[in-house]
C-alpha cells in the first residue's frame, strides 16, 4: 500500500521504517493534517496519522474524495476522530491501543520526583552558581496517599511505581482491577479520592465524561495543596481553572505532559517565536508548575512498539481488508 504519514518527524521516520521493512511505500510529510493538507495524500492507499491531526468530518470527506481507505493512527488517543463520519464514509481507522504503559508511568513519575524536590528549579540554580537550598522543600512519597484516576494499563503501572515508593494508593475507575485491590488500594468516589490524596495522577481517556474531568469544582475539593498531575489527555483538565487553583493555593504544584490547546504548540520548535497563547504562557510563569511537552511515551521501547502495531494494522488491512485495532463506534458504545 501506499501510505501518506502526516506530522513526520525524524524519529518517525526511524521508527516507521524500521518495522516497515520495505513492504509499504510510505510517504512521508512534515504538516499535521488539516483540511489544508488533506489533499497531500492524494493517490495513497492510506493515511497514518498523529494524536494532534485534525480527523474531523470535513478531513475525512476530502481523504475519501482523494482514495483512502484507511486512516491508521500512530497513537491511542482517538478524539480527534469522528467515528461516525469514518463509519458512514467507509473508512477503516485503526489505532494503537497500547505500546508501553511503564513509559508514560514512569513520566508521570519522574515528574512527581522533580516536581517534589524541585529538581528543575535546582538544575538551573546550581548552574548559575546559587547552591542555597531556600526554596527547594519537598516532602517524602513514602506513607503519601497517592490517587490514581484511571486504573487501565498506565493507571495500573504508575499505581505499582507509587505503590513501590510506599505510598497508599486510592483508585477512581469505573471498571475496577484486582491489580490495584492487590497492591493494597482502595477504590473509591471521586470526593474521597480528591480530598484525601497528597498527589492525583490522572490516567483516563478524553471522552465527553472525563472533559474537564477536573474543573472549578473538583479543584476546590482537593486536599488543599495537593500535587496534580497529568499524562492523558489536556482536555481532561480545565486550565483556567488549574491557573485559579494555582493562584489561591488550593493546587500546591502542577506537572502537565498534556496541554488541551497543544495542537498549536506541541511537536514543533518554536523557541524563536512568540508564544501567542495567553494561557500556557501563564502556566509558564508558576514555580510550582513543571510542563514537559507531550513526551510520556517518548522511549525506544514505545516508539518501536507503536511503529510495529501500526504497519501490522495496515499489512493486515492490504490483505485482508480488516485492521486489527480498528475503532468502530459500535466497538465504543
Amino acid at each position: 500500500m501506499r501510505v501518506a504519514v502526516f506530522s513526520t518527524k525524524p524519529y518517525d521516520r526511524r521508527f516507521l521504517d524500521a518495522a516497515n521493512a520495505g513492504r509499504h511505500e510510505l510517504l512521508f510529510l512534515e504538516p499535521g493534517l488539516t483540511p489544508a493538507t488533506a489533499p497531500l495524500a492524494a493517490g495513497a492507499d492510506a493515511v497514518c496519522a498523529f494524536v494532534n491531526d485534525d480527523l474531523g468530518a470535513a478531513v475525512l470527506e476530502l481523504l475519501r474524495q482523494a482514495g483512502i481507505r484507511l486512516v491508521a493512527l500512530r497513537c491511542a488517543g482517538f478524539n480527534r476522530v469522528d467515528l461516525e463520519a469514518a463509519r458512514r464514509l467507509g473508512l477503516t481507522v485503526s489505532r494503537v491501543p497500547a505500546y508501553s504503559p511503564e513509559a508514560v508511568a514512569e513520566h508521570a513519575l519522574a515528574l512527581i520526583l522533580a516536581l517534589n524536590r524541585k529538581i528543575h528549579r535546582a538544575y538551573n540554580r546550581v548552574r548559575e552558581g546559587n547552591f542555597a537550598l531556600d526554596g527547594l522543600l519537598g516532602f517524602n512519597l513514602q506513607g503519601r496517599t497517592a490517587g490514581v484516576i484511571g486504573t487501565g494499563q498506565i493507571g495500573r503501572c504508575t499505581a505499582r511505581l507509587l505503590a513501590g515508593f510506599g505510598c497508599r494508593i486510592l483508585a477512581l475507575d469505573p471498571y475496577p482491577h484486582a491489580d490495584i485491590t492487590a497492591l493494597g488500594g482502595r477504590y473509591v468516589d471521586k470526593a474521597t479520592l480528591l480530598a484525601g490524596s497528597d498527589i492525583v495522577t490522572l490516567h483516563c481517556p478524553l471522552t465527553p465524561e472525563t472533559h474537564h474531568f477536573i474543573d472549578a469544582g473538583a479543584i476546590a475539593a482537593l486536599k488543599r495543596g495537593a500535587m496534580l498531575v497529568n499524562t492523558s489527555r489536556g482536555a481532561v483538565i480545565d486550565t483556567r481553572a488549574a491557573i485559579e487553583g494555582l493562584k489561591s493555593g488550593a493546587i500546591g504544584s502542577l506537572a502537565l505532559d498534556v496541554y488541551e490547546e497543544e495542537g498549536d504548540l506541541f511537536f514543533r520548535d518554536l523557541s524563536s517565536t512568540v508564544i501567542r497563547d495567553d494561557v500556557f504562557a501563564r502556566l509558564l510563569t508558576f514555580p510550582n508548575v513543571l510542563v514537559t511537552g507531550h513526551q510520556a511515551f517518548f522511549t525506544v521501547e514505545a516508539m518501536s512498539a507503536i511503529a510495529e502495531t501500526t504497519l501490522r494494522n495496515i499489512t493486515e488491512f492490504a490483505r485482508h481488508g480488516v485492521a486489527p485495532d480498528a475503532l468502530s463506534v459500535e466497538k465504543l458504545a
